[in-house]
């Protein structure tokens, strides 16, 4: 019987290359973004909160730091056994592919930060994920989901780079294609072995959103343009910061 494939986020982020070009994101950043979040949407104590593509778990740490029942989830097994490293008594980490239902009606908010949605090749799949995302929040719970701006991306797509990350090349080469943005990564490793992934990221706008997560009961009730959460501008803000309620 043949081997199932794997699909593009299976193979490039269960992958040792995949932390490592990524290695220079702005941490202080990202988390001046989550403690900005949490003073907007004042979570009482103690709330149950899921963290949907957590990877390796930083951001969950983070929030449960502030006294909250965080529980992170991620397709990618290596990068879940990095997170359950921290675990404790209120952060628990565990594999799961965000299409599929996990906990029912039982979380307060359900975060998915840094362009972690749109990745499938189906619309039924992004509508699974979106149910998903749905089912997990208890009613009146809320749901931020932080996408990059298409427009802002599209304008300033660099169509070719080479970047090297100790000792490893990646060659990486961009487009839009058929209304995904797409990345090819060429790995040049350490013995100069070659290896080779790809992104593919549904360009999705505000009102894509707006229309999938509407059909699973979650209205719009705020969006941001960047990670200091201020007003999104169509054609300037880096990112689209979305703030949506179940009714």
């Amino acid at each position: 019987m043949p081997e199932e494939k794997k699909e593009w986020f299976e193979n490039w982020f269960d992958s040792r290359y995949y932390p490592l070009l990524y290695s220079n994101r702005d941490e202080e950043e990202a988390s001046l973004f989550v403690s900005g979040l949490v003073a907007y949407l004042k979570p009482g104590p103690g709330s149950r909160i899921v963290d949907i593509a957590c990877g390796e778990g930083r951001f969950a740490q983070q929030l449960a730091q502030l006294g909250h029942e965080v529980t992170g989830i991620d397709l990618s097994a290596q990068r879940i056994e990095k997170a359950k490293e921290a675990e404790s008594r209120q952060l628990h980490f565990y594999v799961h592919d965000m299409r599929f239902p996990f906990y029912i009606n039982y979380f307060d908010f359900a975060f998915n930060f840094f362009t972690s949605f749109g990745y499938f090749d189906t619309a039924r799949d992004n509508h699974m994920a979106a149910h998903a995302f749905a089912a997990a929040l208890k009613k009146g719970g809320t749901l931020v989901i932080d996408y990059f701006n298409e427009q802002y991306i599209e304008k300033r797509l660099v169509p070719a780079e080479t970047i090297e990350k100790e000792g490893v090349s990646f060659h990486i080469q961009r487009a839009v294609r058929e209304g995904k943005i797409v990345k090819k990564i060429a790995v040049t490793d350490e013995q100069g072995g070659q290896h080779h992934y790809q992104e593919r990221v549904s360009a999705f706008e505000l009102k894509d959103f707006i229309a999938l997560f509407r059909r699973e009961g979650l209205e719009l009730q705020e969006h941001f343009g960047d990670y200091l959460l201020n007003p999104f501008d169509e054609e300037q803000s880096p990112r689209l910061i979305m703030v949506f309620k179940k009714q």
